[in-house]
């Protein structure tokens, strides 16, 4: 069994591309779909001081409510924010990923790359066709990196 997970939504493009570059390292990780089983509120707070960005880093704002919840006022507090996410999963910015290595939100996807203790065993391109890695198993240069 894999100590990968990554909290996934399978209608994300960005979400399908890290869960490919997972399977590509040859792992087969837990996969969570947040939107039908959200992360408790204590969990979520894990996963976000885990990343080392705050609560706000982790809100998605495009295709959610957090226009009409108001959630740009400074007046909410990070616990308020943790449970608006949890109440609308949405909210949660994806994909976030947990490995032995670390957990990062991986957006752009290539940054999946530093969390996996594995080589890439081919090559690997976007779903919209951007190579990110070579038949070599080598981040193509240019692709997004931590460092």
């Amino acid at each position: 069994m894999s100590n990968i997970t990554i909290y996934h939504n399978p209608k994300c493009g960005t979400s399908r591309n890290v869960l490919a570059l997972i399977r590509n390292s040859g792992e087969e990780p837990e996969v969570i779909e947040y939107i039908k089983n959200p992360p408790t509120q204590a969990r979520l707070a894990e996963l976000v001081a885990a990343t080392g960005q705050g609560v706000r880093a982790l809100i998605r704002e495009k295709g959610t409510p957090y226009a009409e919840l108001g959630l740009a006022d400074v007046k909410w507090t990070d616990e308020q924010l943790l449970a608006f996410m949890v109440t609308h999963p949405i909210l949660i910015n994806r994909p976030l990923v947990v490995s032995p290595l670390g957990v990062k939100l991986c957006r752009p996807s290539e940054l999946v790359l530093d969390l996996l203790p594995n080589a890439q065993q081919g090559a690997f391109s976007k779903e919209y066709g951007e190579a990110v890695v070579d038949a070599r198993g080598q981040r193509v240069k240019g692709a997004a990196s931590a460092g």
